[in-house]
């Protein structure tokens, strides 16, 4: 997803303070849980943050127990660098799974920082800017059997201000989007996905494509296509879990505003990177995490990861591609449906680095 969603699950210290139990404790089906808790948080991007965050999970239909749990999460962070964000995130099951709904809602007042585009971007080049943003992603996906579906989507994106630097880096790449802009796009989706669970799967494959098309005939100020391949797989090894990932985001246009940019970096994908150290039209990234228990709620992982921007793919290459590493901590504030808070440290190459604490999985 895009920066806003990423954000949703931003770093957590403090463990859940108070949690709401289930509505119906004889039945797990008919369980309605609910976690809130402060936050005190940390990352590359925002330093210190302050503020709350909760998590609910529930059934659509009660009495369909082959069906996923359903959950909606939201968060109100605000930085000691005066950053403010606030979001809904969640996904929705229908009865027997026929249909799956998805969305991120987010508002973004966020001092944020830019080093040009490309793939060679020099850390010399770091130039701070500001922004507010509002962000719609919704999503709707039909079962039509085997555990394939078909979806419809929407985005929407309203940059209402920005402040830069005039003159710098921005002038000088002649970066679109620089200046307020709004965009919409719909688009379709094709989903493969028999995950045992949508916090923390032991095992299963997720693997979607979608094709997403912004046009002035929506309001759009820019003309552009995005198609997203997102490929996960989920292997069991006795009590420990491998999770592998293929990622890749592509814009295709003359023109791409700079708040949808493919990134690399941050909470997801390439963790040790400030989220867009990197910018271009594509990025491919490749990561794996081992997880294995430690201790009750308590886990560790171990993770890896490759990946670049580019132009366009025959900007790619195996011999020259950045690179991250880590390891973390879980712990698990709702056991039965596998909901954990991590701590993640992460190491990239020429000197990235960065700590992140987060509520639910890398992906």
């Amino acid at each position: 997803m895009k920066n806003c969603k990423r954000r949703l699950t931003a770093i957590i210290l403090l463990l859940p303070l108070l949690v709401i139990a289930q509505t119906d404790t004889t039945n797990y089906i008919k369980k309605k849980s609910t976690v809130i808790f402060p936050v005190v948080a940390r990352s590359i991007e925002t330093g210190f943050s302050f503020g709350v965050a909760a998590s609910t999970t529930f059934h659509l239909s009660k009495n369909d127990t082959a069906t996923r749990t359903s959950n909606i999460q939201a968060l109100a962070l605000y930085s000691i660098k005066q950053q403010f964000v606030a979001a809904i995130a969640g996904a929705q099951y229908t009865k027997n799974e026929s249909y799956i709904f998805n969305e991120t809602m987010s508002f973004s007042s966020f001092p944020d920082k830019f080093w040009g585009l490309g793939k060679y971007a020099l850390a010399s080049n770091e130039e701070s800017y500001k922004f507010q943003q509002y962000y719609i992603n919704l999503q709707a996906l039909k079962n039509i059997g085997h555990h394939f579906f078909i979806g419809s989507l929407l985005e929407i994106q309203n940059l209402m201000a920005i402040d830069y630097t005039k003159g710098g880096i921005f002038d000088l790449d002649n970066v679109s989007g620089r200046h307020p802009y709004f965009i919409a796009g719909i688009g379709g989706s094709l989903t493969y996905d028999n995950r045992s669970n949508a916090f923390s799967p032991q095992k299963g494959l997720f693997a979607q494509v979608y094709f997403n098309h912004f046009d002035t005939y929506l309001g759009s100020d820019y003309i552009y296509s995005n198609v997203v391949l997102d490929i996960r797989k989920y292997i069991s090894l006795k009590q420990k879990v491998l999770a592998l990932q293929a990622y890749y985001s592509g814009n295709y246009g003359d023109a791409i505003p700079l708040r949808s940019l493919a990134s690399l970096g941050g909470s997801n994908r390439m963790r040790g990177y400030y989220e867009g150290r990197f910018r271009d039209k594509q990025l491919i990234t490749l990561q794996s995490e081992l997880r294995f228990p430690v201790y009750k709620r308590l886990s560790s992982v171990a993770f890896g990861a490759v990946g670049d921007v580019g132009n366009r793919l025959s900007d790619f290459s195996p011999f020259d591609c950045k690179y991250s590493y880590g390891t973390g901590l879980r712990f698990a504030v709702n056991k039965t449906e596998r909901l954990n808070i991590r701590v993640d440290y992460g190491f990239g190459s020429k000197g990235n680095s960065g700590l992140y604490f987060q509520l639910g999985e890398a992906f």
